[in-house]
């Protein structure tokens, strides 16, 4: 982890004496946590970790975290009580004039109390260097990632089987949810989407109580979450036969999927990507319709720090991670979304969801 830590400090334009993750109660727990000291398990409310430029962290953890903190490579500090807390960490971080932290990932109020208690401290944001890091995966998460897309893969092979006229959009949800932990995953990456019919031209929409009729869309959208790590998929399937049009949104954002895929490669701005992609589905009869960015980064957290969109700068890397996920929504008729997750390569990119991309009538 020494070498994430010393990537982060690199990253850096200005740089502190030392860098401060701060977690306080859920939902403000901060996934950089997790990324510098290699954690799988445990809360760790209440609990920090400082960083140095050698690369070295003190975390500081309640007795309730001490065991699972332990399993990290760390200079770990054991607080019982809270007035303990604040006195380890002025231990650990009074002394430093320069002070990093992630605007993004800390409460207004922890910042309050922070500089009320640390007032010789100059507090400063580095959380454009905490996403710059994270975006350029390490072989380790990788393969963590691709355990999490196989997961999900196994999953989307059993919908078709799982579908059945009349049933609830909660019960295909709950289905899934079951079936990614029975396949290996911690959790589901995020609330389930299985939406059916006219629903499906929602992207974000979850699921609710309407049933599903013969010639609906089916659309479904989940991940794995595996130690940490994330997958996220899309599939839209027809129940029952596909009428012309329904076959001719399918084939359209198919091949806009393909445009994007073939579009991506080092060196090439992500915004370029997504005006490809947008450029096909705007020269057919469903311009327009296509009202999302292309793609996301992926990892740690499911939306992990960049788009694939037309405001989008930044320039592609080997292995970076990203979702490409092109749709077509028509309100009160429905909506097709075909989504993966890639991996950047040195001369194009590997697939990491095998899921069938044709048209499955159900």
């Amino acid at each position: 982890m020494d070498k994430r830590v010393k990537n982060i400090f690199n990253n850096l334009e200005k740089k502190p004496d030392a860098i401060l993750i701060k977690n306080s109660a859920e939902p403000y727990i901060d996934d950089n946590f997790f990324y510098v000291t290699g954690l799988e398990k445990g809360l760790f409310e209440d609990s920090a970790a400082v960083l140095f430029p050698d690369g070295n962290i003190d975390l500081i953890v309640s007795e309730l975290e001490a065991e699972t903190a332990k399993k990290a490579d760390v200079n770990v500090k054991v607080y019982k009580y809270e007035e303990d807390y604040e006195n380890v960490l002025k231990d650990s971080v009074s002394s430093f004039k320069t002070i990093g932290l992630n605007f993004s990932g800390i409460s207004h109020r922890e910042f309050c109390k922070l500089k009320d208690g640390f007032p010789g401290s100059e507090f400063f944001d580095v959380s454009k260097s905490f996403v710059k890091t994270r975006l350029v995966k390490d072989e380790f998460e990788i393969n963590l990632i691709k355990k999490a897309c196989g997961i999900a893969d196994k999953v989307m092979e059993k919908i078709p089987q799982i579908l059945h006229e009349g049933m609830c959009e909660f019960e295909l949800a709950a289905e899934i949810d079951y079936l990614l932990q029975k396949n290996g995953a911690d959790k589901p990456a995020f609330d389930t989407i299985s939406s059916f019919g006219k629903n499906t031209s929602e992207p974000h929409y979850s699921h609710g109580d309407t049933r599903l009729n013969n010639g609906d869309f089916v659309l479904c959208d989940f991940g794995a979450c595996f130690r940490k790590y994330n997958s996220d998929i899309t599939r839209t399937f027809v129940f029952g036969k596909a009428i012309n049009t329904k076959k001719e949104m399918y084939e359209t954002v198919l091949k806009a999927q393909s445009i994007g895929f073939d579009s991506i490669k080092p060196g090439l701005k992500a915004c370029e990507v997504h005006d490809a992609v947008n450029f096909f589905i705007d020269g057919t009869e469903f311009k327009g319709r296509f009202i999302h960015s292309t793609g996301h980064s992926l990892g740690l957290a499911v939306h992990d720090g960049a788009k694939i969109s037309d405001t989008s700068q930044l320039m592609l890397e080997e292995n970076m991670v990203f979702t490409v996920e092109p749709g077509i929504y028509i309100p009160g008729f429905g909506g097709v979304r075909i989504e993966d997750d890639i991996l950047i390569k040195k001369d194009g990119i590997e697939i990491l969801t095998k899921s069938s991309r044709q048209l499955i009538e159900i």
